[in-house]
């Protein structure tokens, strides 16, 4: 009869201390808001939740790229636009000095500016990105890697953008500066020619860069909409859902109080028939 009742006894208070556990651990999962709380809670879960964990840290590198290369393609279109307003302002300031009526001081004059304006390009092509890398690369233009599969240079070079036919755009500015001073018709008119497709040059580059652009916006929704759908997978996963597991909570801790209140009772029962 003892050995019966001990046992008895045993169990349940093995029994009440599962409870017990389980509200300690759904207490865990509403504080912590994450539903397993190791990894043998679910195996394929918890591998599952690795796996977009590594997904989710690759896009958000390419993500963090697609960003600094729009900021990257942006100030090299400004940069751009005012190559391109600086020779087509070269090409007007050539063609004036282009009349043989005007006189030294004048051709002078326009000589130095198109000088001013060759320095100025000059420290364009050297223009530095926010990080302090040279916006232009000197070499071969820069490769971004943007996805798994997606790699391209969103800024070209400064060859690629600042030399026309193996000649530095500042360079035929320096010529035509030396035409007009001379008033070399000859050279003022290949200077003519020369600028007139810089700008038609620098033109088609911005529309490149334009085609960059247009490809990294799409990149970038592409990487926002897949970032969203592994954090709700993940979030299905892993995180606990409250108002479920404040129901069990509550449910649990009537069990336990229901128990410990018939544990009791049975208990002083069982005590009084065996002394009697």
């Amino acid at each position: 009869m003892i050995n019966a009742v001990g046992n008895r006894m045993t169990r349940e208070i093995t029994r009440q201390r599962n409870i017990a556990d389980q509200i300690d651990r759904t207490q865990t999962q509403i504080s912590t808001q994450k539903k397993l709380l190791r990894g043998s809670d679910d195996v394929a879960a918890s591998r599952r939740i690795a796996t977009i964990g590594t997904a989710q840290a690759s896009t958000e590198t390419w993500a963090r790229n697609v960003r600094t290369a729009e900021a990257q393609v942006a100030q090299a279109d400004t940069a751009l636009g005012t190559t391109g307003n600086l020779i087509a302002r070269a090409r007007e300031l050539t063609l004036s000095a282009a009349n043989g009526t005007m006189n030294p001081a004048d051709r002078a004059s326009i000589a130095a500016e198109l000088s001013a304006i060759a320095d100025e390009i000059d420290g364009l092509a050297a223009t530095r990105d926010v990080n302090g890398e040279p916006l232009f690369a000197a070499g071969d233009a820069r490769t971004m890697r943007f996805d798994a599969d997606t790699s391209f240079a969103p800024v070209p070079s400064a060859a690629d953008i600042f030399v026309i036919g193996g000649n530095p755009v500042s360079t035929a500015l320096r010529d035509a500066a030396a035409a007009v001073g001379s008033g070399d018709g000859a050279a003022i008119g290949a200077s003519l020619e020369t600028l007139a497709a810089g700008i038609s040059h620098i033109a088609d580059q911005r529309a490149t860069m334009g085609l960059a652009a247009g490809r990294l916006e799409r990149i970038g929704d592409s990487l926002s909409s897949r970032s969203i759908a592994l954090a709700d997978e993940r979030s299905g996963l892993e995180d606990t859902d409250l108002s479920v597991a404040i129901a069990q909570l509550n449910a649990q801790n009537l069990t336990l109080e229901a128990a410990q209140s018939a544990f009791a009772r049975i208990n002083r029962q069982t005590l009084f028939d065996i002394l009697s």
